[in-house]
């Protein structure tokens, strides 16, 4: 009986610890902010279909010296995409002006660039299998 115990014991302590082997950590830094003023507001994405919708993750920071560096913990290893943007008035949303247009700083992960329109998940996304950093430039 006691081996039974040790047996499962080992075995969950095993699946456990390869769980923990799979989260990871992503830094992302922002750069090319036009002021410190406001904060940078930072969307993480695990699908096509919330890309720009619905954020999986989100960190909002302070901007120092013209940056922002945000860190997502304990992350499933796996596919994922990031929008960005400069709220300079704190308001809690990417300021558009009458036509549509965001009328504040934004940027997406690869640098990607929609084409009369946002950018798309396609071009944005990438692969985290181990601790990374990506930069992004508004």
């Amino acid at each position: 009986m006691t081996k039974i115990i040790t047996i499962i014991t080992l075995f969950i302590c095993s699946l456990m610890s390869a769980q923990s082997a799979q989260n990871v950590k992503l830094t992302v830094a922002v750069s090319g902010l036009k002021s410190d003023t406001g904060i940078v507001k930072v969307g993480l994405y695990n699908s096509d279909g919330t890309f720009l919708k619905t954020t999986y993750r989100s960190l909002a920071s302070e901007i120092k010296n013209n940056e922002v560096v945000v860190t997502f913990d304990n992350l499933p290893a796996g596919e994922y995409a990031i929008s960005t943007y400069h709220d300079e008035n704190n308001n809690g949303k990417l300021d558009r002006n009458a036509m549509g247009v965001p009328s504040e700083a934004y940027a997406a992960s690869n640098n990607a660039k929609g084409f009369m329109g946002p950018p798309t998940y396609k071009d944005a996304k990438f692969v985290v299998d181990k601790d990374s950093k990506i930069e992004i430039i508004l």
